[in-house]
């Protein structure tokens, strides 16, 4: 039996584009408002110079939109599992290692939900993907255990994990009526997760469930990374990529995928990156594109850009095409964007992704045809190619689609529950 009491733990899903945090109470949902009336916070950081002081999620991203000066930090997931973890960033003028920005977004997050709450806490499960880094699983481990330290650093003295496509599991068999396999497909911001799980209303209070996880896997692969590609694919072409040198050789592509990828955007405003620009700008045949490359750094438009792919790549899921005016670069430019481009854009991607579910079910020994459920999961699960990639390789399976941006959440809080009291 669930008891009859509040957890004494929290779960806390911290995610590459938005965050969550689930308290487990009787009688009330799990997940507290952390902004407003909203459950959810934008996993980002805007540091205002005029009032020395970081904010955060949409309150970020207003004074950002707003124009006031400072530094907009997002994806800060994505630092994990990377070299620049170890390095450090400058904000409001001084030194801050990378590692630090982590824990002011999750202390932040504690903060919000122990005000809610009206007392502290010192035990949380946090989620996390299947792999931080592909492939690697010392720079796996090295990502966890970094966020480990994070949590202790800010007062958790019991720091415990859950795959985050599990989470998602548990919240969803609150609702079945009978036992299910279920492939469980969560696609976030930075990563592709998958489970294949066993649930049952038989099994919803069982607290060892190991023997009903059939398999995990998962790819480096999120929304972000979807945004990356439109962007290079639809956008970056405006801006110089892929313009020809003198030299017959193509202009280096670096500018352009830090322009196109969150955590990188800064990059490209580093006066040794513009002087580069500058002394390239006399070898290229045709300066049109790069020239508009200057007025986009001029204005540090970068991460107003990425705003508008991602607003795209959400508004392809329902329509055929949707533009980017792009009239604050130069006036009548227009980015035209089709749902056939950003699915030719994701291609590769998608496969990837196929090849992660297949590699799952083989190790799981399972007949696809056997699987009765997907659960769709993640704010990244609705992109229409990804459904009906998902859908061509299990025949037989209904789909049904959890609560994108709180089911990781609500299953941590569950977990949290289980795990602390």
């Amino acid at each position: 039996m669930f008891p009859t009491t509040a957890a004494r733990a929290l779960g806390i899903d911290f995610g590459t584009s938005n965050s969550t945090v689930g308290w487990w109470r009787p009688d009330s949902e799990p997940l507290i408002a952390l902004e407003d009336d909203k459950i959810t916070l934008p996993s980002v950081i805007f540091f205002n110079v005029e009032e020395r002081r970081p904010v955060y999620g949409r309150l970020a991203l207003h004074e950002y939109l707003e124009g006031y000066e400072g530094r907009l930090m997002r994806s800060l997931k994505s630092l994990l599992g990377s070299s620049l973890l170890k390095s450090e960033t400058t904000v409001l003028g001084s030194a801050m290692p990378f590692k630090d920005l982590l824990g002011l977004f999750i202390g932040e997050l504690k903060k919000r939900a122990e005000a809610v709450a009206g007392r502290e806490f010192d035990s949380v499960v946090l989620g996390r993907p299947v792999f931080f880094v592909d492939d690697d699983p010392k720079a796996d481990q090295e990502a966890q255990d970094t966020l480990v330290a994070v949590a202790q650093k800010l007062g958790f003295k019991d720091v415990s994990f859950q795959y985050e496509p599990l989470a998602a599991a548990f919240d969803y068999e609150r609702s079945i009526e009978r036992e299910e396999l279920v492939l469980i497909v969560d696609i976030g911001g930075g990563t592709s997760d998958f489970s294949l799980v066993r649930l049952s209303p038989e099994r919803r209070e069982v607290a060892d469930r190991q023997g009903d996880i059939l398999a995990t896997g998962g790819v480096h692969i999120g929304g972000t990374d979807f945004d990356k590609q439109l962007s290079i694919q639809g956008v970056m072409p405006l801006f110089g990529y892929g313009s020809k040198m003198k030299s017959d050789a193509f202009m280096p592509t670096s500018y352009h995928l830090n322009l196109a990828t969150w955590h990188t955007i800064n990059a490209v405003y580093a006066q040794k990156s513009q002087l580069a620009l500058q002394n390239m700008r006399y070898d290229i045949v045709d300066a049109t594109g790069i020239d508009r490359l200057f007025k986009l750094i001029e204005q540090r438009a970068g991460h107003w850009l990425a705003m508008q792919v991602e607003a795209s790549k959400i508004e392809l899921s329902d329509t055929e095409r949707r533009d980017i005016d792009l009239a604050r670069i130069e006036a009548g430019l227009v980015a035209e964007l089709s749902r056939d481009l950003f699915e030719g854009a994701i291609g590769p991607l998608l496969e990837r992704v196929r090849g992660s579910i297949s590699e799952l079910l083989n190790s799981a020994d399972v007949d696809p045809a056997r699987v009765d459920t997907v659960f769709f999961t993640g704010g990244s699960s609705g992109v229409p190619a990804l459904r009906q990639n998902v859908a061509a390789m299990l025949p037989n399976a209904r789909h049904i689609d959890g609560d994108r941006f709180g089911g990781i959440g609500n299953g941590l809080a569950i977990e949290a529950m289980k795990r602390y009291g």
